[in-house]
Parts: structure tokens; C-alpha cells; sequence
């Protein structure tokens, strides 16, 4: 029979992709740890690792398992945290995940007074730029998600905070900063800089240049929002952000909003939660509180 330690080592061995990492990472000898995966294997009746020299590659048994592994997991490592929270006297750990990078800032701002109305709930942020959220959501490993990409999945629920205007960004010399709007045909000679994100993810490409067949001259990736906008400010490029985010910087580097299209583009955010967590009272109170801020 399967149980929780089996999965531990699958995950573990599939990891670090050697016995000898992974009995050093579970605390254990390499003998027994091999002892162990021989025995998972006669009791399954199915052979779940090929032996490569000394790494290890699991077989289409062992892939499945390993799925299995790392959805189950989280929500085993979940529970021990929770538990021990209650034990503590704790509400327990609100978990945010991050879809949206400019949304930092926004977070921040909810982040503060919540923390005062719930003191005995802490806050975890989590902010990767490949970071799968929805996923996430899934595998328990966030409680969030904020996100302007909602999922509509009947195990999902979203919640929109707040509506915003993505906007073409420039540098006050740059030649369109003084229009009203642009088209996608005007971009094709400039460089174009994004948050190191797939531009699959990327609504500038999305809706804004795939639609009409344009690409960018050139496409650069940086990570901080302020040294994306002070390489705009000084003509190195030009960039999409929201709109409210530029007004916030507005005394701090010299680069001007301009339209996307004539009707503009607009977006909204969301908070994401899985359904069995609605009745959750501080996960409610977060989704509340970030709506009456926004």
C-alpha cells in the first residue's frame, strides 16, 4: 500500500535525480534508502525508476506517481502548518500569490490595515515572474491569487478588486509622446521592454500587436520596475504598464502614458480562491478589504 513516506522519496529522489542526494535531503543512509525504493517497487508490482549509472529516471509508472506526489503533498504540508498554527493559538497564514507584478504596489497599500484586523493571521507573498498561479492554486501552495487572467473553472472562484487602463509608456522626448493614441504599426521600429514574462502572458502582445501581425523592432526584459522606467525615461525602449502605476511614479521619472488604440485597453484584477476556501473568515476578510481600497 501507498502511503505518505513513499511519496516523500519519489518526489525527493525525482528532485535532487540521485539516491545518494536524496537520502542525504530525507535524512537517511543511501543502503536503506535503496533497501526502501526496491521494496516500494515489489509492493506496487510495477518498476517506477530506470537506473542510469548512478541517476535515476522514473518510467511512465513512476511519472504518474510523481504527479500524484506533488499534488497530495502540499495539502499534507498545509494541514501540519495549519494545525500547528491553531496549536499556537494562531488564525494561520494567508498565502498570496502574484500574477501581476506592478500590482506590488497596490498589494502594499491592503496589506497594512489588514494586518492590523487580523493579528493573528500572518502574510506570505509570493512574486515570481514564472510564476503559475492557477497551478498554484491547485497544488495548495497559495491561498490567492492575484491575477488580471481569471481561470473560469468550477473549483475556482474569482473576484474582481479593481478595473485599470493599460497604457504604452515613453520618455517625455520620445516622438509619441504627444499623441492621443497609437496603433500597433507604430511599434514596429521600437524597442520594446517587458518584466522578463512569456509574451504569451503579456497583454501588450496578446491583444494589443499579434492581433494586427506586428512586432516589436526589438524585445528586452527587465525585472525592477524602476530601472524599466528609468531606461524608458532616457529613450532606451518603451513599455505597457497600467495606468495608475505611472501616475504613482509621476514625480519620480519623467515618462508619460499614452492610449492603446482609440478605445484604449482596459483590464480589471481579480483575487482567485479555490471554492472550498469562500467560507474561509480571513481569507474573506483580505478579498473585502482589497475592495473597498481599490
Amino acid at each position: 500500500m501507498l502511503d505518505r513516506n513513499h511519496l516523500e522519496i519519489l518526489r525527493e529522489v525525482s528532485r535532487l535525480g540521485s539516491l545518494t542526494a536524496a537520502a542525504e535531503a530525507l535524512h537517511v543512509t543511501q543502503s536503506a534508502l535503496s533497501h526502501t525504493v526496491k521494496k516500494i517497487e515489489q509492493t506496487l508490482g510495477t518498476q517506477l525508476w530506470l537506473r542510469e549509472g548512478r541517476s535515476l529516471r522514473p518510467t511512465q509508472a513512476g511519472n504518474y506517481l510523481l504527479g500524484v506526489a506533488n499534488r497530495v503533498l502540499p495539502q499534507f504540508e498545509l494541514a501540519e502548518q495549519r494545525l500547528q498554527q491553531y496549536a499556537r493559538g494562531e488564525r494561520g497564514t494567508l498565502r498570496i500569490g502574484m500574477e501581476c507584478h506592478p500590482c506590488y504596489q497596490w498589494l502594499l497599500k491592503v496589506v497594512s490595515p489588514y494586518l492590523k484586523q487580523w493579528p493573528d493571521v500572518d502574510i506570505d507573498v509570493r512574486q515570481r515572474f514564472q510564476f503559475g498561479g492557477i497551478g498554484a492554486l491547485f497544488a495548495y501552495e497559495i491561498d490567492l491569487l492575484v491575477t488580471p487572467d481569471p481561470l473560469l473553472r468550477p473549483e475556482l472562484h474569482f473576484v474582481p478588486v479593481f478595473d485599470y487602463e493599460q497604457v504604452l509608456v515613453v520618455g517625455l522626448e520620445h516622438p509619441l509622446a504627444g499623441a492621443l493614441y497609437i496603433e500597433p504599426v507604430q511599434l514596429m521600429d521600437e524597442v520594446l521592454i517587458t518584466y522578463p514574462v512569456e509574451t504569451d502572458r503579456l497583454d501588450i502582445f496578446n491583444l494589443f500587436l499579434r492581433p494586427a501581425g506586428i512586432s516589436p523592432k526589438r524585445h528586452k526584459v527587465i525585472e525592477t520596475t524602476d530601472i524599466l522606467l528609468q531606461m524608458v525615461a532616457c529613450g532606451r525602449g518603451v513599455t505597457a504598464l497600467p495606468r495608475w502605476l505611472i501616475t504613482e511614479y509621476a514625480d519620480k521619472v519623467s515618462v508619460v502614458p499614452v492610449q492603446l488604440g482609440k478605445t484604449g485597453m482596459a483590464k480589471q484584477i481579480f483575487l482567485g480562491m479555490r471554492t472550498t476556501d469562500e467560507c474561509n473568515d480571513y481569507l474573506q476578510g483580505f478579498v473585502e478589504l482589497a475592495q473597498t481600497m481599490s
